[in-house]
């Protein structure tokens, strides 16, 4: 999930589209925030210590393969969709009910969650999400950092909590489990979004609970993802929600941290809404039956085989409606955005049936999109099962940004990579960004070619270089494949959640190929649809498709900080002369006079190679000769160094390293080149040669 901040407003200079690129969050841009949000600094907002524990924990089991170890092979059956699983378990389904008073903002709601114990072990408790209660007051672990909240880096102006008023178990003697609920986060007094309800006996392996449970929840003014602004409003994490509780009986709950999102058990969702009937509605899943009665609009939506709802509702969306690949999708935007929504439908148009290529075919009837107006734009940007929040102003396109397309793209791939295969978001954020925002760019540059992100005045920037431009700048910060609480703040988890880890897999495709790449992430998305796999069962998937040095690399480079910097340290260059001095012959003893010139038809050079970092990737050798000869040498990468010899018709004047700017994860672009007079020392890297070659590596795709 992206978020942007406050950056769209400073467009009126000349360099407005790079402006406008480099300030607006869409899609795997995220990392924009490096130059436009307000910093969360984790130094006010540290996961209280039951969430360190567990954050803890998790990074000392990645080895171990939890929660459940890969099949020893997944198998080419999971490169098509016949294999693939066609439903999931419903562990945890609601039946919910809500009414808003949009005087109040407030939502007086009730509702049935049916729960399995789909674990190996006896449940003692429930853990359920509040995360409502995030936007309570300045003291709560999302709100108390005194420079600002979450990924928009803007704090509540008008306060938003849930109150629970029951929550009785029918298969437990209808016994109220609230009254004797936690107050607070575990060791966390001023945070109530992660609570723990005791159980007044066990529910084993394989048992159900029905739990009937009634709330009210006040919206806040959108801080991001959820809220209000005037009469709009976008209503996620709006219900008590289960924790996911994993196969061996561990419940992954943690509160609701400004970095962090999401993790939930499947199931399905049968939700009614009632709102003033002259709001349009939309809302995951298809829509069963709408009525307007006594001045209120009363819809209900049920879907199965998802792990959250969100809706929204405005009295002055429009709308456009297109079937596409199957799937009825549906815009809802603001008065005076026609040309954004024709956008976003072109976007949609070209990259779900390429998803659904790619990753396994999307399986549910509807996907509703919502643009939301300006003044509530931190709304903007979210995922949910088959409802996107997009964004952008009405003018981007114009300016020749893709910023609405991008977006779009972005929160459609995450109907794969966090709807459909349910990741830990909080434990493994690159799962879920990382491999969206890889996706993402493969469908920009498929759709719009190399000036993906922009493309205007001449000047073309595609999305890749934007991410490798951001993961440059953070890459050696911190490790990828951290919990999103380790990181010091969104800018650097969007630097390199989202960016550096786009930037790697380009780097593992360039190398090893597009093509067995997408083959390794489809399958892997294919075998783990509807489950909840950890990285050892993406690694596995990689290292069964692409081998064993891809997936060595990869590993280290998400999880080790690894890193690469090809460097073309020396050139020479000489002509061919015949060998002089003494040489024993069969014949006896002949003395050879060294000769002052050499052959002006034989050439000889040599060029020395270093590889700095941890990174093995192979990489080419482009050599360059005075008469226009160009010669390319393939190094391994084994080794700190190689030396590639040169021998032809004229002197070898200048090298290039990684000439096709495969290795996106490359440090330093300006140390790629050398060049050297004839037959002179070597000189440093001549800018006139290369800085245009280097600046297209830097721009291009």
């Amino acid at each position: 999930m992206p978020r942007r901040g406050g950056a769209h407003r400073r467009l009126l200079s000349p360099w407005a589209p790079v402006q406008l690129a480099l300030g607006l969050l869409a899609g795997g841009v995220a990392v924009a925030l490096l130059a436009t949000a307000k910093p969360a600094a984790s130094a006010w907002v540290a996961a209280p210590r039951s969430s360190a524990d567990r954050v803890g924990s998790a990074l000392r089991e990645v080895k171990s393969l939890r929660p459940g170890a890969p099949p020893r092979q997944v198998g080419a059956r999971y490169d098509h969709d016949a294999a693939m699983p066609r439903h999931a378990e419903d562990v945890a389904s609601y039946t919910l009910r809500a009414r808003l008073d949009p005087g109040k903002h407030t939502l007086t709601a009730k509702g049935t969650i049916l729960w399995k114990n789909a674990s190996s072990r006896p449940a003692h408790e429930l853990w359920l999400h509040l995360y409502l209660n995030a936007f309570k007051n300045d003291r709560t672990l999302f709100l108390r950092s005194p420079f600002g909240a979450g990924r928009s880096g803007e704090k509540a102006r008008e306060w938003g909590y849930i109150d629970v008023h029951k929550l009785v178990a029918r298969e437990l003697g209808n016994v109220d489990l609230w009254k004797h609920a936690a107050k607070h986060s575990p060791d966390d007094p001023d945070d109530q979004t992660d609570i723990r309800v005791p159980l007044p006996k066990p529910v084993q392996p394989g048992q159900t609970l029905t739990l009937d449970t009634a709330w009210t929840a006040r919206l806040p003014e959108i801080v991001e993802r959820t809220g209000y602004s005037g009469s709009f409003y976008f209503v996620g994490q709006w219900f008590p929600k289960l924790a996911r509780r994993d196969p061996d009986g561990t419940w992954m709950h943690f509160e609701f941290h400004p970095q962090s999102e999401f993790y939930a058990d499947y199931g399905r969702y049968d939700v009614t809404i009632d709102v003033p009937a002259s709001m349009r509605v939309g809302a995951t899943g298809p829509r069963v039956s709408s009525h307007v009665s006594g001045g209120r609009r009363v819809v209900r939506h049920v879907i199965d085989d998802v792990h959250d709802f969100a809706w929204s509702a405005w009295d002055r969306f429009q709308e456009k409606h297109e079937r596409i690949d199957g799937v009825d999708v549906r815009i809802l935007y603001p008065p005076g955005q026609d040309d954004n929504a024709r956008r976003e439908l072109d976007a949609v148009r070209f990259t779900l049936p390429l998803y659904s290529r790619l990753y396994g075919r999307y399986p549910y009837p509807v996907l509703t999109l919502v643009h939301p107006p300006e003044y509530a734009r931190n709304s903007g940007g979210m995922e949910y099962p088959t409802l996107i929040s997009t964004g952008g102003p009405w003018y981007a396109g114009s300016l020749g940004v893709r910023i609405v397309e991008d977006v779009t793209i972005h929160e459609l791939g995450h109907q794969w990579f966090y709807g459909l295969v349910a990741t830990d978001e909080h434990a493994w954020p690159f799962l879920d960004e990382g491999l969206n925002t890889f996706a993402e760019g493969t469908a920009m540059r498929a759709h719009y070619g190399n000036g993906s992100l922009v493309d205007a005045f001449g000047l073309e920037i595609s999305d890749r270089a934007f991410r490798r431009a951001a993961s440059s700048a953070y890459g050696h910060d911190q490790v990828v494949a951290l919990p999103a609480p380790r990181f010091a703040d969104f800018r650097e988890m969007g630097a390199i959640v989202y960016a550096r880890t786009g930037t790697i897999m380009h780097t593992v495709a360039n190398v090893y190929g597009e093509e067995r790449v997408q083959q390794a992430l489809g399958r892997y998305a294919r075998r783990y649809r509807f489950q909840h796999p950890g990285p050892q069962h993406f690694l596995g998937v990689v290292r069964e498709v692409l081998g064993e040095d891809a997936a060595d690399n990869l590993e280290d480079a998400l999880f080790h900080r690894g890193w690469v910097d090809y460097v073309v340290r020396d050139l020479q260059t000489a002509r061919v002369r015949t060998p002089g001095g003494i040489f024993d012959r069969a014949s006896g003893r002949d003395t050879v006079p060294r000769e002052a010139t050499g052959s002006d038809n034989e050439w000889i050079g040599r060029v020395l190679v270093f590889r700095h970092g941890t990174l093995r990737f192979p990489v080419d050798i482009e050599l360059l000769s005075r008469d226009g000869g160009r010669t390319r040498r393939h190094w391994n990468g084994r080794g700190n160094w190689t030396s590639i010899e040169y021998r032809g018709p004229s002197p070898l004047v200048g090298a290039v390293v990684d000439p096709d700017r495969r290795i996106a994860l490359d440090d330093n672009l300006l140390n790629n080149a050398i060049s050297s007079s004839p037959g002179g020392a070597p000189r440093s890297l001549e800018r006139s040669l290369y800085a245009a070659e280097l600046l297209l590596g830097a721009l291009g795709p």
